[in-house]
C-alpha cells in the first residue's frame, strides 16, 4: 500500500499512467474509488495520482475540524512526496474546495484547474435544492434505503434504472467502506468553514491564474449547476461544461465523456 507522508499524517495514493500529472481530488466520505470508473480513460492520457483525503479511505484519520487549506496542504505535501512539481488539479465537491484553497495558497503547483460540482462557498453559492436536501436529511428509513435514495436523488433522473449493476457495485462499496461518523464529520467542517462571506472564495477567486475547467452535470441536485457560471464570473481564464445527461456524480454517472472533456481541456 503506497503512502506517503505529508503535513503531518499519512495519506495513500495510487498512480495510474504516464505523462502530465493529473491529481484527482474525491468529496466528502469518498475515497479515491469515487474516480475508478473515469481512471481507465484518463490514465492513457496522464500520470494520474489519486488518493484518500485526511478523514477517508486509507489514509490517516486524525481528529477534526479540517479546512479546504488544510487538505490543500496534504496535497501539496503529496506532489512533494512524489517529486511533482506541478499538476493538473481537479476536485469534486468538497474536493473542489480542496482544489480551489490549492489554486490560491499554492498557485506554482497548479498548472490548470478543474472544479467539478462545487461552489465558493458563502451566502451568495446556490445551496443544495429542497427536493435533494429532503432526501439526503432523511433519518426515518434503514441506513442501506437512505444511501440509495441519496444516490437517485444525487445522479440524473432515470440514471439508477437505466444502470442497475453500477448501482448496485456502488451500494456494495458503501456497505464495504462504512463511514465513520468522526472523520466524516471533520469533513464536514470543510464546508461550513466556508459558509461565512469572509472565509468564503468568492472574492478570493480573481487571483487565480491558472486556466480552468468547471464541470457539472445538469441535474445537480446537490450542488445545482448554476454555481458554474458564478464560478466561471470569478476566474478570468475559466471555461464551463454543462454535461446534460449526469447529476452530481458525474465522475460515476458518464466517465467516458467526462475524461473526454478533461482531455480536450488539457491539450
Amino acid at each position: 500500500m503506497p503512502k506517503a507522508t505529508t503535513n503531518g499524517i499519512e495519506l495513500y495514493y495510487e498512480t495510474h499512467g504516464e505523462g502530465q500529472p493529473l491529481v484527482l481530488i474525491s468529496g466528502i466520505g469518498y475515497s479515491l474509488w469515487q474516480w475508478h470508473r473515469m481512471i481507465p480513460f484518463l490514465e492513457k492520457h496522464f500520470r494520474v495520482i489519486a488518493f484518500d483525503n485526511r478523514g477517508a479511505g486509507q489514509s490517516d484519520k486524525p481528529a477534526g475540524p479540517y479546512s479546504a487549506q488544510m487538505l490543500a496542504a496534504d496535497t501539496a505535501g503529496l506532489l512533494d512526496a512524489l517529486g511533482i512539481e506541478k499538476a493538473i488539479i481537479m476536485g469534486h465537491s468538497m474536493g473542489g474546495f480542496i482544489a480551489q484553497a490549492m489554486a490560491l495558497d499554492f498557485p506554482s503547483k497548479v498548472a490548470k484547474l478543474i472544479l467539478c460540482s462545487t461552489n465558493f462557498g458563502g451566502p451568495r453559492a446556490i445551496p443544495v435544492t429542497p427536493e435533494a436536501m429532503k432526501v439526503l436529511s432523511d433519518v426515518t428509513s434503514d441506513p442501506l434505503t437512505r444511501f440509495r435514495n441519496g444516490l437517485v436523488v444525487s445522479t440524473a433522473p432515470g440514471w439508477a434504472e437505466k444502470n442497475p449493476q453500477v448501482l448496485d457495485e456502488w451500494i456494495k462499496w458503501r456497505v464495504a467502506n462504512p463511514v465513520d461518523p468522526a472523520p466524516y464529520q471533520a469533513q464536514m467542517a470543510v464546508g461550513l468553514s466556508l459558509i461565512p462571506e469572509a472565509a468564503a472564495f468568492e472574492s478570493k477567486l480573481p487571483r487565480v491564474e491558472a486556466p480552468t475547467l468547471i464541470l457539472f452535470g445538469a441535474h445537480d441536485k446537490v450542488v445545482p449547476p448554476e454555481n458554474a457560471d458564478l464560478l466561471a464570473k470569478q476566474i478570468a481564464n475559466s471555461k464551463v461544461v454543462i454535461f446534460p445527461d449526469a447529476g452530481h456524480f458525474f465522475p460515476i454517472e458518464i466517465p467516458e465523456a467526462a475524461s473526454r472533456a478533461i482531455v480536450e481541456f488539457a491539450g
